[in-house]
């Protein structure tokens, strides 16, 4: 179920947020980046639609692949134009690198970690967050706290820079 806060409806300038449940079924990515595609076009954010769903859908993707259960994803405008999309699933383990801080991450050594492992059917999803994304984390949720348990994701994305800022610099 998607839902949407009713204040950010009425003023525009509030930070919005979505929720889409997803069940345990082999199309809830394609749902997922469909769902993502939408909401970051009409909040003017197409800008990051590419990273986002890319990001995205290899969240939701893990979340069907390593559970038995369902999964959620909410996406989230932040402060000065920033993304933060989340994915909630009943797996509690955190795989790297959620389980540490983007600032201990040497984006030139994923880079060279995926030229170098080119024959690789799988395995290389994560390295997409590290690759794609400007923060991230995890959290293990605590059995039965306010009736869910497992672990929560998330990522940030910033707006890419002005062009006129690129030519300037």
């Amino acid at each position: 179920m998607a839902n949407v806060s009713p204040e950010s409806l009425e003023n525009p300038e509030n930070p919005w947020s979505y929720s889409l449940r997803l069940p345990h079924d082999p199309r809830a990515a394609a749902i997922a980046r469909t769902t993502l595609r939408a909401v970051l076009a009409r909040h003017g954010m197409g800008e990051l639609a590419d990273p986002a769903t890319l990001v995205a859908s290899e969240m939701v993707t893990n979340a069907y692949r390593h559970t038995t259960g369902p999964a959620e994803m909410r996406i989230r405008a932040i402060e000065e134009g920033r993304l933060r999309i989340s994915v909630w699933d009943t797996n509690p383990d955190i795989p790297p690198p959620f389980d540490k801080p983007p600032a201990l991450f040497d984006r030139s050594a994923a880079l060279a970690e995926a030229s170098a492992n080119t024959e690789a059917t799988y395995g290389r999803g994560l390295l997409i967050v590290r690759i794609c994304a400007d923060n991230w984390g995890g959290y293990t949720l605590a059995d039965g706290l306010f009736g869910v348990s497992g672990k929560l994701l998330w990522f940030e994305l910033a707006p890419p820079p002005c062009a006129a800022y690129e030519i300037a610099a």
